[in-house]
Parts: C-alpha cells; sequence; structure tokens
C-alpha cells in the first residue's frame, strides 16, 4: 500500500515514517510534503492509496487542500493535536482521526482498516453520500440482513445495541439480550450501518448512538454507558467526536 504524509513539521512528518516502517510494513511512503500547495503537486503526480494529512498548516489547512483537490480515489487520515476537529473530518468521509502523538494501535487500526476498505475507495461521490446521511437529507435502512448458519436473521437497527469485532466475526448484541455472530467483519457492517445512527467509537466496537445513556471521562480516553448498563470503550482518538456527535456541551 502507497502512502503521503503530509505535515508542515518536518519531525511530524519523519517521526510518522519510521512508526509506519517499524509496525505497518505494508505500507510504503512514496512522498511527502509540508504545506498544502506542495500536498496538492505530490498528490496530482503521484499515485497513492492513502493520506496522512495534517489539519493545523500554514496558508491552506487539510481540509482547504482536500477542497482544492476536488476529487481524489485515495484513503484520508487526519493527523492532528486538537481533537475539535474530528466531527468535520467525518464531513470529509475521512478513513480516520489520529491525535498526536500518534498512537502506535490506532495507527495500526487505520492502516487496516484502509486495505480492507480498498475496494470502496474515497471519493466525491462518497462525500457527500456520507454527508447527505449525516444530516438526515436521505432515507436510512430500518432493518439488516445478518447470516447466521441454515438461516438470515432480519434485524431491526432500532433492536442493536452495539456491534463488537472477535477476529474476522461481528458479535451483534440486541436489546433483549440476545447475541448474533456474523462471519464477516466488523468494517463491513460500519459501511453499511446508517452513520447518523451508529458511531464507531473503538477499534472493536460499533453502538447505536440512541441506546446510549452516557459518556464517562477515563483518562485521556473514557467508556459509554449503554441504558442497559453496559460500559463501552472509547477510543481517545473518538471521544470528541462522540461528545459531539451526542450533543455534549
Amino acid at each position: 500500500m502507497k502512502a503521503v504524509v503530509i505535515d508542515d513539521e518536518i519531525n511530524n512528518v519523519t517521526n510518522l515514517v519510521i512508526l509506519l516502517s517499524q509496525h505497518c510494513p505494508s505500507v510504503k511512503v512514496v512522498g511527502t510534503a509540508f504545506n498544502a500547495e506542495e500536498g496538492i503537486d505530490v498528490l496530482t503526480n503521484i499515485e497513492t492509496d492513502i493520506v496522512f494529512l495534517d489539519i493545523q498548516m500554514p496558508g491552506k489547512n487539510g481540509f482547504e487542500m482536500l477542497s482544492a483537490l476536488k476529487s481524489y480515489n485515495f484513503h484520508v487520515v487526519f493527523v492532528t493535536a486538537y481533537d475539535s476537529y474530528a466531527i468535520k473530518a467525518i464531513k470529509y468521509s475521512a478513513l480516520d482521526y489520529l491525535l498526536k502523538p500518534i498512537d502506535i494501535d490506532e495507527l495500526k487500526t487505520a492502516v487496516k482498516k484502509a486495505e480492507e476498505k480498498s475496494a470502496a475507495l474515497l471519493s466525491e461521490r462518497q462525500v457527500k453520500h456520507l454527508t447527505s446521511h449525516i444530516d438526515g437529507s436521505q432515507p436510512v435502512m430500518e432493518t439488516i440482513a445478518l447470516p447466521m448458519s441454515g438461516e438470515i436473521r432480519y434485524v431491526h437497527l432500532a433492536d442493536i445495541v452495539y456491534c463488537q469485532s472477535k477476529n474476522n466475526y461481528t458479535l451483534f448484541f440486541l436489546a433483549n439480550g440476545e447475541k448474533i455472530t456474523v462471519s464477516k467483519g466488523l468494517y463491513e457492517f460500519e459501511s453499511i450501518l446508517p452513520v447518523a445512527r451508529f458511531f464507531r467509537c473503538h477499534q472493536s466496537y460499533l453502538v447505536n448512538l440512541a441506546h446510549v445513556r452516557s459518556l464517562h471521562k477515563d483518562g485521556t480516553s473514557g467508556y459509554l454507558e449503554t441504558n442497559s448498563k453496559i460500559e463501552i470503550p472509547v477510543s481517545r482518538s473518538k471521544r470528541e467526536e462522540i461528545r459531539l456527535r451526542l450533543g455534549a456541551a
């Protein structure tokens, strides 16, 4: 997988290139840039699969750089020291969102997600599709078909409390206490379930926001408590985003 790193601080670029080489051997960095204009030039002339993009840069910021490109066919992972940009990152259909200093496990998760979604590359059409679901202008599905051994279960989305990744399986936990195991990865259901109702709060968890009772802070991360008093972890990079999605002050 080919990658480009864009950040206005050379130390950040160097550090991320090293982390990728040490912990993500499937990734080859094919280009770097230190501002938006350089980034546009690199991305116009180099084919890449994933871009690690700083948000705050002199001149154009990361969001403005993407807008200047108008369309693109690579995955975007925003990298920033400020978690207040999380909700805007969603609207740009970011593959992932990493906070500085970069957590190695979260970096690995972002790369794995890019590999798994290689058949569904980011494009301007995807951005419009995602934001239309966020603002509610598109109808959303009400049931999902879950293939099980010998049958297909049709489950109402309102009955799903949360989904949990377990190796190559996904566990669906329903409001009635039932657990359904499906032999597909969590990333597949993240791309199917409506983003306006479900949120990937952790690399292993996708939660139905309608079942969230409260958000608890716990150091740099935290956890969600459902109406049935189940605790679901929230990764550090997702805490501000979930706070905004839940309408917290």
